[in-house]
C-alpha cells in the first residue's frame, strides 16, 4: 500500500476503496494522517503534499492568491496556506483557505496537475492585500502584460474592488517594475514632464538593458534605486556595470533612491527637468 502513497505523497480513499481498512490502520498507527477528507499523506504534510491532496480531493479547484503566485511567477512570496477557489462551500480544513468563486477559464493555467489563476489575475487579486507590488512583479518578470491585466479586469466585471484595480492599472500605464519606479512615474506625470519612457530597452555591445526611466531624445536615463538595491549586493554591482556601459555610449545617468523620492519629490522633478532642458539646449 505504501508504494501508492510514495508516487505523489498522498492516497485518496475513493481511488482505492479496497484499501480503506488498510488506510484506517495506517492512520491509527500514525503512518498516515488525513490531509483532506478522504485523502491521506504523511504526518506533518508539506505544502507540496497539500497541493497534491487538493488535486485528488477537488480536481475542479483553482489555486488562487499567494499560492498561485508561488506556482507561477513569484516563488519567493511568503505564505504557507494553500489558497484555492471552489464552486461549492466546503468546511474549513487545516492548512487550506477556501473561497467560493467561479473563475473564467481564460484566466486559468495549468501547473503540474493543478488549475491555477493566471499571473495577470493573481497579481490583481493580491493587489488588494499587497498594493502595487504584485503587479510590478508580474510586469518585471514578464509573466503578465499590461494588456493582459486589463483583460483580467474585463473578464471579471462584477467583482468588488474593481474600481481600485482599474486605478492601479492606470497608475501602471508606464509599466513600473517596483514601487519606487511607480512613485517616480507618478511624480513626472503630475509635473507634466514629457518625453520619457519606463523600462526602455537599449542594447550595448550585445547586452540588453532596460532603463528605469529614459529620455531617448536627450540620451538621459533616470535610475531609481528601490528597496531591492538596499539588500542585494549583486544588484548593486550590476547597476554600476550598466551605468558604466551607458556613460560609455554617451548617456547621462541620474540616480535617485526611494527615500529621495519620498522625502524630496519636488527636488527630484526639478533635477530631472533641468537636465532635460540642458541636454535639449546642447543638442
Amino acid at each position: 500500500m505504501l508504494h501508492i502513497v510514495q508516487r505523489d505523497g498522498v492516497v485518496a480513499r475513493r481511488d482505492h476503496p479496497e484499501l480503506a481498512g488498510a488506510m484506517a490502520r495506517l492512520v491509527r498507527d500514525g503512518v498516515l494522517a488525513p490531509v483532506l477528507p478522504g485523502v491521506y499523506g504523511p504526518p506533518r504534510a508539506t505544502k507540496d503534499v497539500r497541493l497534491a491532496a487538493l488535486g485528488r480531493w477537488a480536481p475542479d479547484a483553482v489555486v488562487v492568491g499567494r499560492t498561485a503566485a508561488q506556482l507561477t511567477y513569484w516563488p519567493d512570496l511568503g505564505g504557507e496556506q494553500v489558497e484555492c477557489a471552489l464552486r461549492w462551500e466546503r468546511e474549513p480544513q487545516h492548512g487550506f483557505r477556501f473561497s467560493r468563486r467561479r473563475i473564467p477559464p481564460e484566466l486559468v493555467v495549468r501547473r503540474r496537475w493543478l488549475q491555477v489563476t493566471s499571473p495577470a489575475l493573481t497579481a490583481l487579486d493580491l493587489s488588494s492585500e499587497l498594493g502595487g507590488d504584485p503587479v510590478d512583479q508580474a510586469l518585471r518578470t514578464r509573466a503578465a502584460t499590461l494588456a493582459g491585466l486589463w483583460d483580467a479586469v474585463r473578464l471579471t466585471p462584477a467583482r468588488h474592488g474593481n474600481q481600485d484595480r482599474r486605478r492601479l492599472l492606470l497608475d501602471s500605464r508606464d509599466q513600473p517594475w517596483s514601487a519606487a519606479e511607480r512613485l517616480a512615474h507618478r511624480l513626472l506625470r503630475q509635473s507634466r514632464v514629457k518625453g520619457w519612457r519606463g523600462n526602455h530597452p537599449v542594447t550595448i555591445d550585445g547586452q540588453r538593458y532596460f532603463l528605469d526611466i529614459a529620455f531617448p531624445a536627450q540620451r538621459l536615463v533616470v535610475e531609481i534605486d528601490g528597496r531591492l538595491h538596499e539588500d542585494d549586493a549583486n544588484l548593486f554591482e550590476s547597476d554600476r556595470w550598466r551605468q558604466n556601459a551607458l556613460v560609455g555610449q554617451g548617456w547621462t545617468v541620474l540616480r535617485f533612491t526611494w527615500r529621495m523620492l519620498q522625502g524630496h519629490p519636488e527636488q527630484f522633478v526639478e533635477t530631472v527637468r533641468a537636465e532635460v532642458r540642458a541636454k535639449g539646449s546642447a543638442s
